[in-house]
């Protein structure tokens, strides 16, 4: 399947070489409509499932930004819509094959952090998987990675200061964090919420993890990014809604674009 999926890529493509990847969640999608070279629908590629979630147009997109080569996923598929860990996860895999270094991965998420507000940004540095599963289950492929790889810096540390450094210079007042993913669709329940929160949670997610763990796993640095889009179930009294989470994203989506664009630029 992967030389399939590669082939198919490469007639696109034309012998692009992308250095990072880019997982651009629920509403962050313009990013890859400004800087598109080349765009595959993800229901083309050999390998690809279609992503069925608002917000995610469902494509791999192809850039230039400045002088680095850029594979962008303009929606990413999940494990709540009935796809299996590894098919969420092949397009990491895809990414590894295509030469890709680095992979920042965005997303989406609840405030589990009462100090979190909507609208905030949040530089992930570490995580909790409370899906129930695992992307790395089944035979391993040691053509990618080891049978039982570390996972202590699952989050790249200079990553994570030159994702500071570029806040800092953008003057936008960025948290740091440890996200939470479940599995969904339905969101969690404040009871569950105050559980996250006693182990050590900021924001409650359904994405990124099984992401970060397979590229972690096939050795390249991971850099995560989240948009706190509304307060977790029982930190308001608000009604949780995917509504509120792409209003909240597309207010701002500018900043988070700025910040995006100045990591790529200087990410090592």
């Amino acid at each position: 399947m992967m030389k399939d999926t590669l082939d198919y890529i490469e007639t696109y493509t034309d012998g692009f070489k992308p250095e990072i990847g880019i997982v651009l969640g629920s509403g962050l999608g313009e990013l890859a409509d400004k800087f598109c070279e080349y765009a595959i629908p993800y229901e083309k590629i050999p390998g690809f499932t279609k992503s069925t979630v608002e917000g995610h147009k469902g494509q791999l997109v192809f850039a230039q930004i400045g002088n680095r080569k850029v594979v962008m996923m303009q929606g990413r598929n999940h494990y709540y819509e009935g796809h299996s860990m590894q098919e969420i996860t092949y397009p990491i895999k895809v990414m590894k094959k295509l030469g890709v270094k680095i992979v920042i991965l965005t997303n989406a998420a609840g405030a589990i952090n009462k100090s979190f507000r909507p609208g905030d940004l949040m530089i992930i540095t570490d995580h909790i998987n409370n899906m129930g599963t695992n992307p790395l289950i089944g035979p391993n492929d040691d053509e990618f990675g080891i049978r039982f790889p570390d996972m202590s810096e699952i989050y790249n540390k200079n990553l994570i200061k030159i994702a500071d450094a570029a806040a800092k210079l953008l003057k936008i007042d960025i948290k740091r964090g440890v996200y939470m993913a479940s599995s969904g669709p339905s969101y969690e329940t404040p009871a569950e919420i105050r559980a996250a929160r006693t182990i050590g949670a900021d924001a409650a997610g359904m994405s990124t993890v099984p992401e970060a763990i397979v590229a972690n796993y096939c050795g390249m640095k991971v850099l995560g990014l989240t948009c706190i889009s509304n307060y977790a179930s029982g930190v308001s009294t608000k009604k949780l809604s995917h509504d509120e989470v792409i209003e909240t994203t597309n207010k701002v989506k500018a900043k988070f674009k700025e910040l995006v664009l100045m990591i790529v630029k200087n990410a090592v």
